[in-house]
Formats: structure tokens, C-alpha cells, sequence
């Protein structure tokens, strides 16, 4: 089903027929119009929301074979590190968060809201959001520790992403990706731009999008968790960030050359 606005108003959700083109965009579109009603999503994530997907019909509103490398590359690497956590915002919160959840459990990684438009009652409708999906425990109300920049989102808390030497973000801002990275940890983000500040700094950039590249993640998490130390340090061997955002920059300028040779 899905929503629209009439007069500054919800109106009634009309169904959108499972031959619809862009059924699974329009989905989650209107997962992020509900976020926003519910007061876990700020008006900006719509933007941020909005210019993902963009990039993500130019990649064909598919994993690309550069994605699942980088998304097998980060469950690796959560795996190696001696704690991990994962960053959950409004955006991903409510377009994700059953997922973002079984990836927290396999990982043994926990959730920790932290916000860049930040109220004390938007983290708590948040945290709220993900235990009424199923989270046991969801860290990001102490802000006991901060990081190395000027914004609400320095506050973290210390058995947390502070702790943590491997943090995955996704649809993230880059000026915590790179104070992270600064700090010694290892960034894993999830961003359909490649050419975001995110993207470019962080060690691990998994351009996909947030569904998708989580449902590969959970599939991936099953299998490498058996895995020994030494194959998963041959996976992160193998991997060349650098690499990985050079091709899918080609897919999406390929993607864009093709658009226009329809519209002729």
C-alpha cells in the first residue's frame, strides 16, 4: 500500500499492483513518509532519501556485483573486529529495522541511535521503533563518551560506537565517517552515493541500497561466521575500496548515457 498528500493532509493508502516497474522505490518511500509521521524520520531524511534514490536507478535498482564485493568485505571485517557496532538513524530505522536488528544479532554488534538533527525525543521514539520490531537492547540514550567533531552527533555512548574499533553507518553524514576513521576505527557505510563524503572516506563503501545490501549482509553473516581468522583476512586482503567506487562510478556514467540515448 501507499500514501500520498492532499492539502498538507495523509490521504487514504492506495495499493500499487506487484506489475509496477518501481514497486519496491515506492514501498520504501512511503516506509520513510510514515518514519516522518511517527516523528523518527526529520524532514531533511527525505531529501537524503530522495538523492539515494537517484543514484540507485542509475545502478538499476540492483546489487551490482561492486556492492556484494564491499558488503561481503564488511561482514568480514565486523567479524574481525574486536567490537563492532552498528549506527542506526531515523532513515534506516524505519525502512529497516527487522533487518538492522538479525544483522546486530549475527554480528553480535549492537544498535546505537545517534542523530544528526537531534532531540532527546526523537532518539527515544526511535529506540522505541526498534523494540516494538523485536530489538532486546538499543544503546544511544547515555552519550557518556563524544567524537572528535562540532555536532550532536559527537555524543555517543562509551560501551558503544566509542568502544567499537568497526562501525557500520548507513546514509550517514561524512564528517563523523571521517572523524571515525580518524580515530582509528574502521568505517563500513552503506550510501548509493558514491561520490559522498561517506563513501569516499570510509574503508569499506557499499554502494547499494539499505534493504538490499542488509538482506546480503544477514546471508552473508550466516556463512562467515563459521569461517576461520585467516579466510576472513584473505577476504579483507582481496579487497580494494578505491576499486570498488572507481567501477560503480563507471556503471552509474554508463547508466546515465544510456538514459540519454532513449530519450532520443
Amino acid at each position: 500500500m501507499l500514501g500520498g498528500w492532499k492539502g498538507g493532509e495523509r490521504m487514504v493508502k492506495v495499493k500499487i499492483p506487484e506489475s509496477h516497474p518501481r514497486r519496491e522505490s515506492l514501498l520504501y518511500r512511503d516506509k520513510i513518509v510514515e518514519g516522518l509521521d511517527e516523528g523518527i524520520v526529520s524532514k531533511e531524511g527525505l531529501i537524503a532519501h530522495g538523492r539515494g534514490e537517484a543514484f540507485d536507478y542509475l545502478l538499476g535498482e540492483k546489487t551490482v556485483e561492486e556492492a556484494l564485493d564491499a558488503e561481503k568485505a564488511g561482514v568480514a571485517a565486523m567479524l574481525l573486529g574486536r567490537s563492532s557496532a552498528i549506527s542506526v538513524n531515523g532513515n534506516t530505522a524505519a525502512l529497516a529495522p527487522e533487518k538492522l536488528i538479525e544483522l546486530s544479532e549475527l554480528l553480535d554488534a549492537p544498535l546505537e541511535v545517534n542523530l544528526f538533527y537531534k532531540s532527546e525525543e526523537r532518539v527515544e521514539r526511535i529506540i522505541a521503533h526498534l523494540k516494538k520490531h523485536g530489538a532486546s537492547r538499543v544503546l544511544g540514550r547515555k552519550g557518556d563518551a563524544k567524537l572528535p567533531i562540532e555536532s550532536e552527533r559527537a555524543k555517543v555512548d562509551s560501551d558503544g560506537i566509542y568502544r567499537a574499533d568497526v562501525v557500520l553507518v548507513a546514509l550517514e553524514d561524512g564528517d563523523r565517517t571521517e572523524a571515525l576513521e580518524k580515530m582509528g576505527k574502521s568505517v563500513v557505510a552503506i550510501d548509493l552515493n558514491p561520490l559522498s563524503r561517506t563513501a569516499q572516506k570510509a574503508a569499506i563503501s557499499i554502494i547499494d541500497e539499505l534493504s538490499r545490501a542488509l538482506d546480503n549482509m544477514i546471508d552473508m553473516a550466516r556463512f562467515m561466521r563459521d569461517l576461520s581468522a585467516d579466510e576472513l583476512n584473505s577476504v579483507l586482503e582481496s579487497y580494494d575500496n578505491d576499486r570498488i567506487l572507481k567501477s560503480t562510478l563507471e556503471k552509474i556514467a554508463k547508466g546515465l548515457m544510456m538514459l540519454g540515448l532513449e530519450s532520443r
